[in-house]
C-alpha cells in the first residue's frame, strides 16, 4: 500500500492574497459575458446553457493534486471521478453522462485562477474547488457568472452567495462545537484559560471569531497564538501555552503543524487536550513519531462522520473506493469529495424535474434542497445563501486500527452556543 506524504507547507496567506489580486486584474477580461437568457432548448424541452449538451453534463474540478494538499485533493477528485462513474452506469442524469473537467492549481494562487478562468465558460458548476482564499478571490466572477461553486473550504467569508455553497458548518461554528466538547467531556471549565494557535488569514481568523463566541459565552479567557503557514515547529507556541497555564488547546493549521503541537507537548509532559479544525489531520501522521501522542490526546471536529463510520452508506463507499482504487490509503477526502457530487447530483435531478438544466435552474433547484443527508450523518439544508448548511459538528479522534484512521467519540450535533450564533458573525 502507497503512503503518501503530509502535506508541505503553505505559501504565505498574504502572498498569495496580492498574487491573487493582481492575476484577477489580467484575468477579469477574459470572461465571457454572459446574457441572463442565454440557453437552448433541448430535446424533451429541458432548457439547457454552457456546459450542457444534449448528451454530457460537464462539472469543472478545481483542486490541488501536487500542493499542500494533495493528499486531500487525490482523495476528493477520486470519490468524485467515482460518483460520476456510478452515475453515468446508472444512465446519467436527465439523459446525459456527467463528466469532470479536473484542472491541478497545487494551491498556487495564480495557478487556480488561470484554471478559473479557462473552465468557468466551459462547464456547468464547479462540484470542486479547493481553497478558500482563491474562492474568495473570484467569488464576484462566481456572481455574475452564476456557476454553481460547491467548495472543500469551509471559512464563513464564503456564505452569502447563492453560487457558492459551503457544505458543513463553517470554522467558527466548527470552532464553538469543539470548545463544546472540551467542556463537557474533557474537563475544561468556565473561569479557564483556552489555548488558540491559528494560521493567520481566513481559516484561522475565521476559526478564531468561533473561539471568541464561545469564550463570551462559557467565561473562558482565550490565549492567542498566530502563526504562518511556513511555521512547522510548534516549540514556542507549546512553550507560551504551557506559561500562560491553559487547560486546553484548538489548533486552526495544517495537519503538519497540530502534529508538531501535540508532539512537543507530549515530550513536555504538557498534558491537555488539543482539538483541530477538520482540515488539521491526516491519517498517514499516524505513521510518524506523533502518532501515539496524537491517539492519546488530540481531537477533530469534522462536518460530517468519518470514511469509517458503521453506516451502510459507508460501508459501501469503502468497499467501491477499494475497488476503484486498491492501492490508496482512504481518509476524509473521500467523503467531502463524494459528498459534493452528491449534492451536484441531487441539484441536477431537480433541475432535470423542472426542465432546466441552466446555470439558473440548477442554482435554483439547489435552494430547495432542505433535507438532504449523502448517508453521513449530517442533514443538509441548502435554503439560505446566507448560513452554512449546517450548524452540525462530529467529534473524532486519531486510531490508527480504525477505517481512515479516525473513529467517532461524539455523534453529530451543535452546541446551544452554536445553535443561537449566526456565522460570520
Amino acid at each position: 500500500m502507497k503512503t503518501l506524504k503530509a502535506p508541505r507547507t503553505l505559501t504565505r496567506a498574504t502572498a498569495a492574497a496580492t498574487a491573487v489580486a493582481a492575476l484577477l486584474a489580467l484575468t477579469a477580461c477574459s470572461s465571457k459575458a454572459k446574457d441572463d437568457g442565454e440557453s437552448d432548448e433541448s430535446a424533451g424541452g429541458v432548457k439547457t446553457g454552457d456546459g450542457v449538451t444534449s448528451e454530457t453534463i460537464n462539472l469543472g474540478v478545481l483542486t490541488d493534486m501536487t500542493g499542500v494538499y494533495a493528499t486531500l485533493g487525490k482523495s476528493v477528485t477520486q470519490a468524485q471521478q467515482l460518483y460520476v462513474d456510478q452515475a453515468n452506469a446508472d444512465g446519467g442524469i436527465c439523459g446525459r453522462k456527467l463528466k469532470l473537467t479536473v484542472r491541478d492549481h497545487g494551491y498556487d494562487p495564480q495557478k487556480a485562477v488561470a484554471a478559473y478562468t479557462e473552465l468557468e465558460p466551459k462547464v456547468l458548476g464547479f462540484a470542486q474547488f479547493i481553497g478558500s482564499p482563491f474562492v474568495a478571490a473570484v467569488k464576484q466572477r462566481i456572481d455574475g457568472s452564476k456557476a454553481l461553486v460547491l467548495p472543500q473550504a469551509w471559512s464563513a467569508n464564503l456564505l452569502g452567495s447563492p453560487y457558492v455553497r459551503v457544505i458543513g458548518s463553517t470554522y467558527d461554528l466548527e470552532t464553538i462545537n469543539a470548545i463544546d466538547f472540551l467542556m463537557k467531556e474533557k474537563g475544561l471549565k468556565k473561569g479557564d484559560k483556552l489555548g488558540h494557535v491559528y494560521f493567520e488569514g481566513d481559516y484561522g481568523e475565521s476559526a478564531l471569531k468561533g473561539s471568541k463566541h464561545m469564550a463570551e459565552d462559557a467565561g473562558l479567557t482565550v490565549v492567542e497564538q498566530k502563526i504562518k503557514p511556513t511555521d512547522n515547529d510548534m516549540t514556542a507556541q507549546v512553550s507560551a501555552l504551557k506559561k500562560a497555564g491553559v487547560k486546553g488547546v484548538v489548533i486552526s493549521a495544517g495537519p503538519r503543524q497540530a502534529a508538531s503541537l501535540v508532539g512537543v507537548a507530549a515530550a513536555g509532559r504538557f498534558d491537555v487536550p488539543v482539538i483541530g479544525n477538520n482540515s488539521a489531520f491526516a491519517p498517514q501522521l499516524l505513521a510518524t513519531q506523533s502518532g501515539p501522542a496524537l491517539m492519546k490526546n488530540y481531537y477533530v471536529a469534522s462536518p460530517t462522520l468519518p470514511i469509517g463510520a458503521d453506516t451502510s452508506a459507508a460501508k459501501k463507499l469503502v468497499a467501491d473506493y477499494k475497488k476503484a482504487h486498491p492501492k490508496d490509503s482512504l481518509d476524509n477526502g473521500v467523503v467531502a469529495g463524494w459528498t459534493a457530487a452528491s449534492v451536484f447530483g441531487e441539484a441536477l435531478k431537480k433541475a432535470c424535474g423542472d426542465k432546466d438544466l441552466t446555470r439558473e435552474g440548477v442554482d435554483k433547484a439547489l435552494l430547495t434542497l432542505d433535507n438532504f443527508d449523502s448517508g453521513f450523518g449530517v442533514t443538509q439544508n441548502f435554503t439560505d445563501p446566507k448560513a452554512p448548511s449546517s450548524k452540525e459538528s462530529v467529534i473524532l479522534q486519531p486510531d490508527k486500527k480504525a477505517t481512515g484512521g479516525m473513529k467517532v467519540v461524539r455523534q453529530p450535533g451543535a452546541a446551544k452556543a452554536a445553535e443561537s450564533y449566526t456565522a460570520g458573525g
